[in-house]
């Protein structure tokens, strides 16, 4: 759609407004809120939603809102800094210039490529930001290595819905049709108003999960529209009146999967044309489902049969959209909950229709670029990829290593030693993205260079960086947002620089300049990044966009600054126009052609071909032995409305909407163990410690404890060895390293068991940094089987 304003406009103050759409840095995801942001004397002063921005119509989240304070925070990194390897863990950063950082970089590039080959150096990204577009390229093109890494274990996040959408239904990223797709929205005349949207382990309004605008749900409730919630919690949206909660025990939703399917079956609610025309290997799916009557439900998950039968009821109407959330990605039986998941959208006949699941084509703009810059590795080397081999589910889909096979390489030299690490926009020791962050931390050191990209200091960058290049936030540099990377392309929007403070270089500024300057060129002898126009990011960073928009949509960078908003509309019921499969037949691009309710593919990896449930791997029920000691479940990973994942914790506005991290109890759980609200709580398992406040709810079942994530302090001492605080409330010290599903998926963030205690302050619990005293993959082999008499407590040796 077209705008009404120019993107560009001088006030009669003297002040200039650009219009622009939001993405990162900071951290968010991709959903492109439309935003004006207006500068004068070189200082951003204002920001306004854009009123005109179809999708987010004027509304913007705290985050946003907050972009003048965080542009010119004092805590930002404004020019590029180096430190000597031995300082690593402390202070002594010195300035300097990008010259002198890009030859010091591409000297170490260089030497490490020609010394022990480019698999020697490793990229590793963070999770939702702008920068899931450019790590890839970075490493693949720019670097050239085959090692780019998301660090958290068994990939967890996102990671493995998208590849079991792959391998289930051969299409992109299956998200809740909002009518993101037509300018017209509600009113466009294809679009049919969802009945229920389910969302499961989902919180849309504080996560506007992947390029998914939360706010959209609320839209649609005001036209009619029904929430069912499927998480342990209740959350604010399921609280609304008319909406219905289906809480459970975390960790069980396959089972609550395989018995609301088994309620869809047995009632004859499913859509028989589309599962006879469309669904393969139906009659055994039915057979598996037949194993988790509600009964046999209920105590498995603690959901009431009769609430399991009324929820399946519903979602056998049409049309129904499933907003399905992390709570699939992190379990060890979380590729079991995805292919559920879709196989109770597929038996409902809600796939590709109005009002249902919309899909993406199996690659898209952006998306289908970031991986072709494989193209720059030599077949030989991409083969080289940490647990490509090992893990062929993961490694196919997701183009990465494996990250628990990547912390075991960097730990042992094997199977090739990894010398040069480099961290984009990626806070890993902080509780976001890493299990077991003491061994990551301990790993990192045992590099020989490390390079940081990052909009401010981090406890990763003070423990390991020698190179520190600053990124500049989502207001001061050009680019597209993009949903969902390209995986479900709903609409495009142009980032557009409003100014730049420091000497900051963005993603796609720092692939192409290091790109040029390495010289890569791929195996056919061409270079990816000299192709691009212009020596001045004004002109080749514009071009770089233009060569990506003109193939596909036919217009410029320049005319998407123009229209501000690109929507492509949509076709539904693509399977049956020949629009899924590359061959152009109608179905969708399987191996069967078909949704696969039996997977074939997961059957040549050896996996059970149907999904099936679990137990929690670390639960009381797992472990009678330890229920007594750890009788509580601890689920983790809530999102926040005024911080994304680590990020934002250093900006006072909104620093203030939660100064602390809390841990959510039952009032009558914490009566049990004479805990408070707003005291100190220590939260406690075999594998670690944290401490966070309490805060008591009656919305959490007592059996369950509810831990905040991505905190750290500031405001605390950064240098080694309290790092900012990292350690005191890092939950994910409470999650085993490379305790994951078959395929390689999934880790028990959110389903494992724990102890509390009340305790007097944060800052009595201090962590060694050193793994010396016990390997947590050792304990994991002590636990299965071990007179428990005789496991060691390793937290009284693991405080100071």
């Amino acid at each position: 759609m077209a705008m009404n304003r120019d993107w560009k406009v001088e006030n009669p103050d003297g002040s200039v407004s650009v219009r622009s759409c939001c993405w990162s840095p900071p951290g968010d995801h991709p959903v492109g809120c439309g935003m004006w942001l207006t500068v004068k004397d070189g200082k951003l002063i204002d920001v306004e939603g854009d009123e005109e921005h179809t999708i987010t119509q004027g509304r913007l989240c705290i985050r946003a809102l907050d972009l003048p304070e965080i542009v010119h925070s004092p805590s930002r990194v404004l020019y590029p800094m180096k430190r000597a390897k031995e300082d690593r863990g402390k202070d002594k950063w010195e300035r300097i210039t990008w010259d002198e950082a890009f030859d010091l970089v591409c000297g170490k590039v260089n030497y490490f490529k020609e010394t022990y080959g480019a698999q020697s150096i490793m990229v590793f990204g963070g999770t939702g930001r702008e920068a899931c577009i450019y790590y890839y390229p970075l490493g693949f093109s720019t670097l050239q290595t085959p090692n780019v890494c998301y660090a958290q274990s068994g990939w967890s996040c996102y990671g493995p819905r998208c590849s079991i959408t792959d391998y289930i239904l051969g299409a992109g990223y299956p998200e809740i049709d909002y009518a993101g797709y037509f300018a017209e929205r509600y009113d466009h005349p294809d679009f049919e108003l969802p009945k229920y949207v389910v969302c499961w382990g989902k919180m849309p309004l504080a996560s506007n999960p992947d390029g998914l605008f939360g706010h959209a749900i609320i839209d649609m409730m005001k036209l009619g529209t029904k929430v069912i919630m499927i998480d342990p919690r209740i959350t604010w949206l399921g609280a609304r009146e008319g909406n219905i909660n289906l809480q459970i025990k975390p960790g069980t939703d396959a089972a609550v999967g395989l018995g609301l399917a088994n309620v869809i079956i047995e009632e004859g609610l499913y859509d028989k044309d589309f599962v006879e025309n469309w669904c393969f290997g139906f009659d055994e799916f039915a057979e598996r489902c037949r194993e988790y009557p509600p009964e046999k439900v209920e105590e498995l998950t603690w959901a009431p049969a009769e609430q399991l039968r009324k929820v399946a009821r519903l979602m056998a109407e049409k049309p129904v959209s499933i907003a399905w959330g992390l709570a699939v990605d992190q379990s060890p039986n979380g590729t079991q909950v995805g292919h559920v998941t879709i196989a109770l959208a597929a038996i409902t006949g809600n796939i590709d229709i109005p009002g249902g699941l919309t899909l993406g084509p199996p690659s898209s703009l952006l998306g289908k670029w970031r991986m072709e810059t494989r193209k720059d590795l030599a077949p030989e080397l991409w083969d080289m990829r940490l647990g490509a081999n090992e893990y062929p589910a993961l490694s196919n889909a997701m183009a990465t290593t494996h990250p628990d096979y990547t912390l075991d390489a960097l730990e042992t030299d094997k199977p090739y030693p990894i010398k040069m690490l480099w961290f984009n926009s990626s806070n890993l020791l902080a509780p976001t993205c890493s299990a077991a962050p003491i061994r990551w931390h301990d790993a990192f050191l045992k590099a020989e260079f490390v390079v940081v990209q990052d909009l401010c200091m981090t406890p990763t960058a003070m423990a390991c960086g020698d190179v520190f290049l600053p990124l500049p936030t989502t207001a001061e540099h050009d680019g597209i947002v993009i949903t969902h990377y390209g995986r479900n392309s709903v609409f495009l929007g142009a980032m557009n620089e409003a100014l730049r403070v420091g000497e900051t270089k963005s993603d796609v500024e720092i692939c192409i300049e290091f790109g040029k300057r390495l010289n890569n060129a791929g195996p056919d002898g061409t270079s990816t990044w000299n192709i691009f126009e212009g020596d001045t990011r004004d002109k080749f960073v514009p071009d770089f966009f233009s060569k990506q928009l003109q193939p596909e949509l036919g217009f410029d960078f320049d005319e998407l600054r123009r229209i501000g908003l690109y929507q492509p509309g949509y076709t539904y019921r693509k399977y049956e126009k020949g629009l899924l499969r590359f061959d152009g037949e109608p179905g969708f691009n399987t191996v069967t052609g078909q949704v696969e309710l039996y997977s074939t593919l997961f059957e040549a990896w050896g996996e059970d071909p149907l999904p099936y449930f679990e137990e929690p791997r670390w639960s009381p029920v797992s472990h009678p032995e330890l229920a007594e000691k750890y009788p509580l479940m601890m689920t983790t990973g809530a999102r926040e409305y005024a911080s994304f994942h680590s990020e934002h914790r250093q900006f006072p506005t909104l620093r203030h909407f939660r100064v602390y991290p809390d841990i959510e109890i039952h009032p009558d759980t914490a009566a049990k163990y004479g805990i408070a609200e707003g005291d100190w709580v220590e939260v406690e398992n075999p594998f670690g410690v944290a401490r966070q406040k309490a805060t008591l709810v009656i919305t959490i079942d007592p059996r369950v404890v509810h831990t905040r994530h991505g905190w750290w302090y500031p405001e605390q001492d950064g240098e080694e060895p309290n790092l900012f605080g990292v350690w005191k409330s890092n939950v994910n010290n409470l999650v085993p390293h490379f305790d994951i599903g078959r395929l390689g998926f999934g880790a028990p963030m959110k389903s494992i068991f724990c102890s509390i205690k009340k305790v007097e302050d944060l800052d009595g619990l201090v962590l060694k940094k050193s793994y010396d005293i016990v390997k947590e993959k050792d304990l994991l082999q002590k636990l299965e089987g071990v007179d428990p008499a005789n496991i060691v407590d390793i937290h009284s040796e693991h405080r100071v």
